[in-house]
Formats: C-alpha cells, sequence, structure tokens
C-alpha cells in the first residue's frame, strides 16, 4: 500500500516528507490554493529525496507544459485532474515516447457521481485511476469524503483520494480490503493541514498508519 502526500509547495513540505517518506507527493500546477509555478516546483524536486517519486498534478494543461515538467525532471508521473479525453491522452503519450519517456506513468482523476462513470474512464490509456470526491466548485482537493460503495470492480489499479486521514485510513481500508476492493495507494493533502499549511506531524501520522496496516488483509497489486 503507498501513501501520496499532494499539494506541497514551500522548502518546509520538502523537509516534511523526506522525514516521513512517503512513495509519492504531489505537485499542484491547477487551482488557486496550492498551486505553484514552474521554477518552485524545480526548486522542491531537488531538495526532494530520489525515493520519493513526484506526480504533477494537471488541469486541462497544454501538452508542452507537462511535457517541459516531465522533460526537466521535475515530475516523474503526470495527474489529470481535469476534463482531459483519450484524445488528449494519446497525444500526451505520443508526445513523451518521442522525448524518450514513454514510461512515464499517467493517472487519471475522477471525480466519483456513479459506478458507470468509473467504468467508463476504467477503458483510458492511462496506467491508474484517481477517485476522488465530487464537487461542482472545484476539480479536487475538497477534502470530502465519497460513497467508496460506488466504487466498482476494477481491473486498472487505482488511487483512493478524497478525506483521509489518519483518523479514519484504516477502517475505510479494511471495508474495501473485505470488499475486495483494496486501492494501490491513498491520497492526502486536506488532511495534513494546519491553516491552509502541510503539517508535519500529520504527515508522520498519516504515513504510518499505512505503514502499519495489517499485512493479513492489505496487499499490494
Amino acid at each position: 500500500m503507498k501513501i501520496k502526500i499532494c499539494g506541497l509547495k514551500r522548502i518546509e513540505d520538502i523537509y516534511y516528507v523526506n522525514h516521513a517518506m512517503p512513495d509519492w507527493i504531489g505537485f499542484v500546477f491547477a487551482g488557486k490554493k496550492r498551486k505553484i509555478d514552474f521554477d518552485t516546483a524545480y526548486m522542491l524536486k531537488k531538495a526532494l529525496k530520489p525515493e520519493i517519486a513526484s506526480v504533477g498534478v494537471f488541469v486541462n494543461e497544454e501538452h508542452s507544459f507537462v511535457m517541459r515538467l516531465v522533460e526537466n525532471e521535475v515530475v516523474d508521473m503526470v495527474q489529470l485532474h481535469g476534463d482531459e479525453t483519450e484524445d488528449y491522452i494519446l497525444t500526451l503519450r505520443s508526445a513523451l515516447e518521442a522525448k524518450g519517456k514513454g514510461k512515464t506513468p499517467i493517472i487519471k482523476a475522477v471525480r466519483v457521481k456513479d459506478m458507470e462513470q468509473v467504468l467508463e474512464a476504467e477503458h483510458l490509456s492511462v496506467d491508474y485511476l484517481l477517485l476522488d470526491a465530487f464537487t461542482a466548485e472545484e476539480y479536487g482537493g475538497s477534502g470530502k469524503v465519497f460513497d467508496h460503495k460506488l466504487i466498482p470492480n476494477l481491473t486498472k489499479p487505482y488511487i483512493l483520494a478524497g478525506g483521509i486521514g489518519s483518523e479514519n485510513v484504516k477502517p475505510i481500508l479494511h471495508t474495501l480490503s473485505e470488499a475486495e476492493k483494496l486501492p494501490i495507494c491513498v491520497d492526502v493533502s486536506s488532511a495534513v493541514e494546519i491553516n491552509g499549511f502541510k503539517d508535519e506531524q500529520r504527515i508522520l501520522e498519516i504515513v504510518s498508519a499505512v505503514r502499519q496496516m495489517d499485512e493479513s488483509y492489505i496487499t499490494t497489486k
């Protein structure tokens, strides 16, 4: 089971994750409250331990900007959190392959409203789905939990987001394990913040909670 801490924007945030050692972290290039620019992301990536993979989070972004970040090794994975279509994804994959970056994992976020929507997204040419709560006002990062009964039986590995914190991660994963619908990773952002800023203790707590999951029912796909 992997853990991703999303929405890093300060050098202090890098220090925190370098201590806690999650598997992945996220740099957000959209929205307002967590958005950073290329130069900031470049600086933060330089300070990030190489064992931690960086995920770039984009919303309906131009391919050229995504490619610039991948080519400069600022992001190791691409997360599409907007209205990106199969054509958009295929064009991006082609561009990545042309630059020798064809193995860059691509994640497509789905703001879950019903099972059919998730099953349809599974046909997209991506490596992972990310299932998040639906809100009409924003594309993600709301900190709200959605109804996990809406998660269908998927063949594509998925990442679970939406209101997950150290206090609820174990019961959520236990329930999903019993239903044989475990994610490969949990994604947190709001739950590890205080007053809009990442908090080291909360990051340590959620990473520890995931690492301590009972191996009798947590399996890695």
